[in-house]
């Protein structure tokens, strides 16, 4: 939901590739790794170096330097991060603290005034989702997942996740086209989720295994959250690598930073890309 905040009327992504078949499906496990990084040189100097992030925001975690040095040593033209643009801080740590690492990329860029872009396309995203989800419940869904990432990556407050849901009930007309019809207010927030977890404790402590794209909703629980995301998740991976790999081959040097599993995910399908230059 976040990201569906500052997004933009995007058009639908290109017709299918055939190196859309190289992407990595959640249904295979990933090996465990500690770093994963994508590099690939191409001709003329072009480049990409994709990072995969944990979503940390303590300034003194290891990743900020390692991304640091590699966006140094990588001199981008165009820096790609996930979510939407929340802008940056006044400091390096501030920045990190309250926007984390898709912050502390766009901090890095804009001191040296490099174009940056999001690696999401949430209209066609959600576009997508709403053929194939209803529509109650892939609301409800957003809205239980912002509030998840606001409890666990910025420790809000119930007050606080609260305050951000009606925020974004009032905008959902314009970022959830044709969602005003469903969960419009606070409380209709909280009789949805009643609906589908009667014993299921408060709206704002979903479960993050509830979000998890490699589970399956029946073994966590969330009925049809794990399901939606991993829709969310494999539609935004094709988005990723295909941005990604369309930047490289216009002669750009490339820094992308996700989330962590995202990168071997499409790793497959960025070579075939790539490799096609």
């Amino acid at each position: 939901m976040a990201a569906l905040a500052a997004a933009p009327a995007l058009a639908q992504t290109a017709a299918p590739s055939p190196c859309d078949q190289q992407l990595v499906g959640y249904a295979t496990p990933l090996p465990a790794k500690p770093v994963w990084t994508y590099t690939r040189t191409l001709p003329a100097g072009c480049r990409v170096y994709y990072f995969g992030a944990e979503h940390y925001q303590d300034a003194a975690h290891a990743q900020f330097a390692r991304i640091r040095r590699a966006f140094a040593e990588t001199k981008p033209t165009v820096v790609l991060f996930e979510g939407s643009n929340r802008g940056t801080d006044s400091t390096e740590t501030a920045t990190i603290s309250r926007l984390g690492e898709s912050g502390y990329v766009r901090f890095l860029a804009k001191q040296q005034n490099i174009t940056v872009e999001s690696l999401e396309n949430p209209v066609a995203e959600y576009n997508f989702l709403k053929t194939r989800f209803d529509l109650e419940q892939l609301k409800l869904f957003y809205l239980l997942r912002e509030a998840q990432r606001l409890r666990t990556r910025t420790k809000a407050s119930p007050e606080q996740i609260t305050k951000a849901m009606e925020a974004l009930l009032a905008k959902s007309a314009q970022i959830l086209p044709g969602s005003d019809q469903v969960i419009r207010t606070v409380p209709e927030l909280a009789a949805a989720y009643r609906k589908y977890w009667p014993d299921g404790g408060n709206w704002w402590e979903a479960p993050a295994a509830w979000f998890d794209p490699a589970a399956s909703s029946a073994s966590t629980g969330g009925k049809f959250t794990n399901d939606i995301n991993r829709a969310s998740s494999e539609f935004r991976n094709q988005y990723m690598y295909r941005l990604i790999a369309d930047k490289a081959r216009a002669g750009q040097r490339v820094f992308a930073v996700v989330g962590r599993n995202h990168v071997p995910a499409q790793a497959p399908a960025l070579d075939c890309a790539l490799s096609a230059n």
